[in-house]
């Protein structure tokens, strides 16, 4: 998996996920994510690219949805696919986790 970091001024980041978010690549995306909801308030995670999230990578969505909660910042999803959106559904985390269309 590959995460493309861009900025939004003055306290905003975009994440631009590419791949899977899986077993593999779940631990560094999570450290990547934890690292970014420190210096940055609003984060934006826009999943055009991402093909497929596993188990592991919605516990990493969820450490980094408690972080942000915690230090009062903002999560969003964007451009979720509907194959991940369903995922999303069935476990429950479309009522967690703030999805934009």
């Amino acid at each position: 998996m590959n995460i493309k970091l861009v900025k939004r001024p003055p306290s905003g980041v975009e994440l631009r996920l590419e791949g899977r978010l899986d077993t593999s690549s779940a631990p560094a995306a999570q450290e990547a994510f934890l690292k970014v909801a420190g210096e940055y308030a609003q984060i934006e995670l826009n999943f055009t690219e991402l093909a497929y999230v596993s188990s592991a990578g919605l516990r990493a969505l969820l450490v980094l949805q408690k972080q942000v909660n915690k230090t009062g910042g903002s999560l969003v999803l964007t451009h979720v696919s509907p194959a991940i959106m369903e995922v999303f559904e069935m476990t429950g985390f479309s009522g967690i986790l703030n999805i934009q269309p």
